[in-house]
């Protein structure tokens, strides 16, 4: 089993183009199932709906439903590689369900919590223009911060206002800069000297001079929240998030909001139209004196 999950990682590498971090996690999806069917002593020729059944209980015990629902949708997808492949030809469907996911709506910034942490940097060093220019970053682009860390210098064009960056599966898309973001990155641009790189391309570093990592990008949001006393949890991914129900709350369409994300499915994307619902409640709310009046 274990030389077809190879066969199946080779193929989502070289045929579908996924990252490293995608192919990671669909490796440890699929070794779990792998050690679950070892340890029943079970092959997939055999495997029926009882031991889907057994299987979930597993899973219900260890993770929460989105981690589930993921390990299902890897079980399903190398699945029907293997059919295709002609390992198999068991149909599966039948076998192989899938437990409602709720939806979860999520964290957002309001205007003045945004503008609030876009402020906090100092402006007057180096390491306050280079925080500054990730949070305008984030904010003003929406861009995932595995984006952001990998973006290098030759993929922003400040005279057209545009980055060039590299989503999922490596698929390349322009991301337009607001006047913001752009400054600021010019800003971080002429004093990023200073924190003497050894990785020359990179774009944002870290005080080593080396790329700034994923989790530097976290702490420095994870500070500046702290010194805010927000009671969200915030992370670079809220910005993502802030950026989206900004634009579609301000009359952006959705189709738009979907490009500029890079989601390959726009229904990824309509989970903000859900925000932006309860966004526009809460100020009918607020601002309806007799909305509530049965309340009373």
């Amino acid at each position: 089993m274990r030389d077809k999950l190879e066969d199946f990682l080779f193929y989502l590498r070289f045929e579908k183009n996924l990252s490293s971090n995608t192919l990671e996690a669909y490796k440890k999806d699929l070794e779990h199932f792998i050690s679950f069917l070892q340890g029943e002593k079970k092959n997939l020729k055999d495997f029926n709906r009882e031991d889907w059944q057994k299987y979930l209980s597993t899973l219900y015990k260890e993770y929460k439903i989105k981690s589930i629902a993921r390990k299902i949708s890897a079980i399903r997808t190398f699945l029907r590689f293997l059919i295709r492949e002609g390992y198999f030809s068991k149909n599966y469907g039948s076998i192989i369900l899938t437990p409602k996911i709720p939806i979860y709506l999520p964290e957002v910034l309001d205007e003045k919590e945004i503008d609030s942490i876009l402020d906090l940097p100092d402006p007057s060093s180096p390491l306050g223009i280079r925080n500054q220019a990730i949070l305008e970053t984030l904010y003003g682009t929406g861009i995932r911060v595995s984006e952001l860390v990998n973006l290098n210098l030759y993929n922003v064009n400040l005279k057209e206002k545009y980055i060039r960056c590299f989503g999922k599966g490596e698929k390349e898309r322009i991301v337009p800069l607001g006047d913001y973001a752009s400054e600021s990155i010019e800003k971080y641009i002429k004093v990023r000297d200073y924190f003497k790189p050894i990785d020359n391309n990179a774009l944002f570093l870290n005080k080593k001079g080396y790329r700034i990592t994923r989790q530097g990008v976290w702490y420095i949001i994870k500070v500046y929240s702290k010194i805010l006393g927000l009671s969200k949890k915030v992370s670079p991914h809220t910005f993502r998030h802030t950026f989206a129900t900004h634009l579609l709350m301000n009359g952006a369409d959705i189709r738009i909001v979907q490009e500029l994300l890079g989601h390959s499915d726009i229904s990824t994307t309509q989970i903000y139209t859900h925000v932006v619902s309860s966004k526009l409640h809460e100020v009918y709310r607020k601002a309806h004196p007799l909305a509530w009046r049965q309340e009373k």
